[in-house]
């Protein structure tokens, strides 16, 4: 079973970022199953490749990850009881901004084995089902 890996490890990775993006280049490659980027991600890495699709799917290539799984109805339903948790929780009291793409990439996640990412807290109270691992920067162990 696949992983998807969230846009900011994939950011980490394609800005050479020096606190963050060796060790998650390393911990994808030490991976032993298949890593995915949900087509949301590709849409926010873009601007890093001057939005050219062609130029993100190379690097997702170079980089070993899988980039033509399509959207389906799950994912959107998903997604779906994912917002309406947050936008529930929106209503109740204070609750910190939340971009629907990390919706999106929480409900894209939820078919798949889990996600890789920096930020997980981000997503555990919108997807508690969903299996969270972040890679630790090297020197943190």
């Amino acid at each position: 079973m696949a992983w998807v890996v969230d846009s900011c490890v994939l950011l980490d990775i394609a800005l050479e970022d020096p606190k963050f993006g060796l060790a998650s280049a390393t911990y994808l490659a030490q991976l032993h199953v298949s890593v995915v980027a949900c087509p949301v991600s590709q849409i926010e890495i873009a601007p890093q490749f001057g939005g050219q699709l062609a130029k993100v799917k190379h690097f997702l290539q170079q980089s070993g990850i899988e980039h033509s799984i399509d959207w389906i109805k799950a994912d959107t339903e998903a997604a779906s009881i994912g917002w309406n948790a947050y936008v529930s929780a929106r209503r109740s009291g204070p609750t910190q901004k939340r971009p629907i793409a990390d919706v999106q990439i929480g409900g894209f996640a939820m078919r798949f084995e889990g996600l890789i990412t920096r930020n997980g807290d981000d997503f555990r109270r919108w997807f508690p089902q969903l299996n969270i691992v972040e890679p630790i920067p090297l020197g943190w162990e």
